[in-house]
């Protein structure tokens, strides 16, 4: 274990990192370049203290957990994971957690559709990536915490922002049973990761529907071929939806577009324009 170098290396990857790309606030008071130190301890599940004896080379040697842990808190790409566990003393295994780095290109894939809202999902349904008309006909992800970016979360324990289904969908009773089947080959697929496990949890004991389709122990989902998106600015649109994986992230690549010259073809136009603003006029 070369504790110095861990030491640095957590603190370098600690400073990349900003409040809002974690959903913390930025705070008026802030000092500290990126994250400070019982942030990352926070998101990674161990206490202030331990963390910073890691970062000032004094903590004794950190478990195969804890790594992970702090692989994920801190945004590790896989080749800065395996350096981590190296600079630990611990090989590096296979990831433990989903991941939710996106690659660049991906990233780039999403601003070159403009014509089609376009995002990318995690494995736990989390929104890790999107272009800005997906933010115009969903809602600003920029502006939401991780906790209310997950999809599967918002389903079924709210809030919902139009009038009891997510984004007005039309599938919403499809989504709803596609998504626990998605989540239960994610649970089984990584069954030590403390987030994955606090979710089904936390959905288990929170909503009747999921612990009721939960119970049925689905794994085979049907894809969502189209979908309806009740728009509050531009009304009904109907899209085709098509899912592309990403298979060594475990991720997936979610493209809605609209046939061509049709009305909801104008509307995804006019929504481009539109953006994220709000077209209601204050009293």
């Amino acid at each position: 274990m070369n504790r110095r170098q861990l030491a640095d290396f957590l603190r370098t990857r600690r400073e990349r990192i900003a409040p809002a790309d974690v959903g913390l606030p930025v705070g008026p008071r802030r000092r500290t370049p990126g994250l400070r130190r019982e942030e990352v301890a926070q998101l990674a599940y161990i206490s202030t203290e331990y963390y910073t004896r890691l970062e000032q080379a004094r903590a004794p040697h950190p478990s195969r957990e804890v790594l992970a842990q702090l692989a994920r808190a801190l945004r590790l790409s896989d080749v800065e994971r395996d350096h981590l566990h190296h600079l630990a003393g611990t090989p590096p295994g296979p990831a433990s957690g989903p991941s939710r780095e996106v690659r660049r290109s991906i990233v780039d894939l999403l601003e070159r559709l403009p014509a089609s809202a376009a995002l990318v999902m995690s494995a736990t349904y989390e929104v890790i990536a999107w272009n800005a008309l997906a933010a115009a006909l969903m809602e600003d992800f920029s502006t939401l915490g991780r906790r209310n970016r997950n999809l599967v979360r918002r389903t079924f324990l709210g809030p919902h922002p139009q009038g009891g289904r997510l984004y007005g969908v039309s599938d919403a009773e499809e989504f709803s049973r596609t998504s626990v089947q998605h989540l239960r080959v994610t649970a089984a697929r990584y069954p030590d990761d403390p987030e994955v496990r606090a979710l089904v949890g936390e959905l288990l004991a929170g909503s009747e529907e999921f612990a009721r389709l939960w119970a049925d122990h689905e794994v085979a989902a049907r894809p969502t071929l189209c979908k309806t998106f009740d728009h509050p600015a531009v009304g009904r649109i109907a899209v085709n939806c098509d899912v592309l994986d990403i298979a060594d992230r475990d991720q997936r690549v979610v493209i809605y577009t609209a046939t061509p010259g049709s009305a909801s073809e104008e509307a995804l136009r006019l929504l481009s324009v539109i953006g994220t603003q709000r077209m209601d006029v204050p009293g």
